[in-house]
Parts: C-alpha cells; structure tokens; sequence
C-alpha cells in the first residue's frame, strides 16, 4: 500500500486507504475479529485508522485503544466530535464550540488510551459556531499536545475556506483536510468540495466508497436482502450508474465494488492533492477484498463510461447556460465531469 503526504499542507504521511473502525465496539465485530482486522491492515502497509466519538457510543473508541495497545505510534490514529455518544447529550456537549471540542478530546483520549490524536476531524458542522472559534480551537489543541492536526468532516466548501483564510490570516496550524462521502452514486463533493481542496492544499478522506455496500451489486434484482440501508437503488441516475458498473464488472472479470473502488482511486492518480479512500469492512475477508481492489487499474474508456453513467447535474455556473447536461453528448463526457488539474 502507498503511503504519501495527506495533502500540501503538512508532511503528515498516511497510507491511501484508512481503516474505517465504526464497526469497532459492536456485536457485529468482536475485539479479536478488530484485532485480526488492524494486524492485516497493518501487515498490507496500511497506518490510517478512523473513527469517531459518536460511533457504538464511544465503544469504537474505547475496542480501538484496547487494539493498538503497545503500537500506537505505529499508526495515524483520526477521530472526531461534535455529535457526542450515550444516551444523554447535553447541548453544551456537542457541536462544535470550544467548550464541547476541550470536552470532547480529553475523553476521546481516555478511551483511546493515548496521550495524543494525530488528527482530529470536526464531525459534522453544526452551523451555529463560528469557523474562527473552530480553527482556533484547533491551534489551542495542538499547542497543548493533545492533537497534532484539525480537520473538517462533511462541512461545505466556503465554510471550509473561510476557516482556513482565518487559520492563515492570524498565523494559526492549518487545516489539514477535509473529509466527505463520495462514490459512484454520490458525487455531490465534485462540485465544490474536490476543487477547494486542491487549490488550498488541504488532504481529501472520502468515505462510503461503496454507497453503504449497494455498489457491491449484491442487493440488486434480489440477489440478497440489506440488513442497512444507506443508499437505495431509488434514482435512474443510481439505477443507470450500477448498470454500468456490472457490465464493466463482467467485462474485466472483477468484482463490481472493486471497480467502483478503482474508479474512485483514480482521482488521487491525477489530482495535486492526496485523496484517501476510507473503507469499513465488517471483516478481514472482506477487508481481503477491499486490498484487492488496489490493484485493479481502470483504462480511460472504462471511467469515461463510470462517469457518464453517474454523472449529476451540478446547477449553475458549474454546467454553464442552458439547463441540464446532454448525458447523451459522449464527446463532452470522455473527460471527468469535475477536471483535475
């Protein structure tokens, strides 16, 4: 697995795909089936590991510290605030404040069992605190030692922006990136999202590269049942998107949540800035598949067809004058529908 520089912004080096450990702490993932699952991440190279406070109501947290005992440093260890955990969450424990994020940290690192967070994502924006009160926070953390690194998760591009002109205006640690879900039935981070981060330099961590398992095709024409249900098939845009990537699936021979992977790798392949897959499987084989899916390389045509198939209408000016794009104009949709320089 490559390791490389998580954006223009720091020398942090994460691995191109971070673990996602949302499954951690539950019924569904044991502590030695997590165990297992972190020694063969680690083993195939890989250092990025995500979770969240909010995730199994702080268990994620507290089976990940249990897990990396002893090896630590041999990890980027990421989680987040803003939502809380347990069944009560006073409002002056969540968000985004300064009060909630001191609040938060100390008893994410608790759990964790470290005395530090390499990088520190707020979770969600709740819309109410300033972008200067987060950024600074931020800079307070680092300067205590108990983060190294903020960032912003599922936040929109200006408010992002807006933090990060304020982070260097008063001379404060930079935002380190931006994390956002992204796939081949949800590309909405294209329009706005993707563009900022490479011009200010900040690192991309996408998450849901599979649209919650529907792009696995394991659930279409009744196939299997969805014990969860993140993304249904309930557009002609997702419909037509999973007819593409089944046919390109059978013409190469390869798993179709392995292409829709692949399809999504390839925006780090061309991009100026580091894009990180987060993937979350709920065991080491499919973990298995997922690393497998770093080795498949799609050509030009296959993605041109991905894109055209999936592609969303961005609105104005993003699609110029005249309404909706032509998704039968083939000559306009052979490059990717957000270009990366």
């Amino acid at each position: 697995m490559k390791q490389t520089t998580f954006g223009r912004r720091s020398g942090l080096r994460v691995s191109e795909y971070g673990l996602g450990a949302a499954g951690f702490g539950t019924a569904q993932l044991s502590l030695p089936d997590a165990r297992a699952m972190v020694d063969r991440f680690a083993e195939s190279g890989g250092t990025l590991i995500d979770t969240a406070d909010s995730y199994a109501d702080g268990k994620s947290e507290a089976a990940l510290g249990e897990v990396l005992a002893g090896r630590r440093e041999d990890f980027v260890l990421a989680t987040k605030f803003s939502r809380g955990n347990g069944e009560q969450r006073p409002i002056s424990r969540v968000g985004n404040s300064r009060r909630a994020m001191f609040y938060a940290v100390d008893r994410s690192l608790r759990r964790l069992k470290t005395d530090w967070i390499d990088l520190y994502w707020a979770h969600f924006d709740d819309r109410v605190t300033p972008m200067e009160e987060i950024v600074t926070a931020f800079d307070d953390l680092v300067a205590a030692g108990k983060i190294r690194y903020g960032g912003l998760s599922n936040f929109a591009a200006w408010r992002t922006a807006l933090g990060q002109a304020h982070a260097e205006a008063h001379g404060l640690v930079s935002l380190a990136g931006v994390q956002v879900e992204h796939s081949l039935i949800e590309r909405g981070a294209e329009t706005e999202v993707f563009p900022m981060a490479e011009a200010l330099g900040l690192g991309v961590a996408l998450y849901s590269p599979l649209g919650g398992g529907l792009l696995t095709a394991k659930h279409r024409h009744g196939k299997q049942n969805r014990p969860i249900v993140v993304h249904r098939e309930d557009t002609p845009t997702k419909a037509r998107a999973l007819d593409e990537l089944e046919a390109i699936a059978q013409e190469i021979g390869a798993p179709p949540g392995d292409v829709a992977i692949a399809w999504q790798r390839a925006f780090d392949a061309r991009a100026q800035t580091a894009f990180i897959t987060i993937v979350g499987p709920r065991s080491v084989e499919q973990l298995e598949g997922n690393l497998k899916a770093l080795e498949l390389r799609l050509d030009n045509e296959h993605i041109a067809r991905l894109d055209a198939a999936s592609e969303i209408y961005r609105g104005a000016p993003h699609d110029g004058i005249g309404g909706p794009p032509d998704l039968g104009d083939k000559e306009r949709l052979r490059s990717r529908s957000v270009p990366i320089r």
